[in-house]
C-alpha cells in the first residue's frame, strides 16, 4: 500500500467513525425526546444543513426498540471529534433532564 492509498484509507475510516459518533447522538435525541436537528443547530447555528445528520436521524429507531446510550458514551464519543460545541449543548440537555 503506497503513501496516497494508506491517506484514502485513514480518511474512509475516519468518515465511517463520523458517522457513528453522528448516529450516536441522534438515537440519544430520540431515546430523550429530543429533536437531533434542533440541538445540532443551539450548537452550530451557521451549519443549517447537515446531511449527515439527515442520513443518521433516517437510521434511528424509535426508543422502545433502541439499546440504552449513555450520557458518558455520548459526550465521549463526541470529545474524540471535538465536538465541544454540541457536547456543551448535550450537557445542558442533561442537566435539564435530570431536573
Amino acid at each position: 500500500m503506497d503513501q496516497k492509498q494508506l491517506e484514502e484509507k485513514i480518511i474512509e475510516n475516519y468518515r465511517g467513525e463520523e458517522k457513528m459518533m453522528i448516529l450516536v447522538f441522534a438515537q440519544w435525541c430520540v431515546n430523550h425526546d429530543l429533536n437531533p436537528e434542533d440541538l445540532y443547530l443551539q450548537a452550530y447555528p451557521d451549519q443549517a444543513s447537515n446531511p449527515a445528520l439527515k442520513e443518521a436521524i433516517e437510521l434511528t429507531v424509535p426508543k422502545e426498540e433502541a439499546g440504552e446510550v449513555s450520557d458518558e458514551t455520548l459526550l465521549g464519543v463526541l470529545a474524540l471529534f471535538g465536538n465541544d460545541d454540541l457536547a456543551f449543548v448535550v450537557t445542558e440537555e442533561i442537566n435539564k433532564l435530570k431536573k
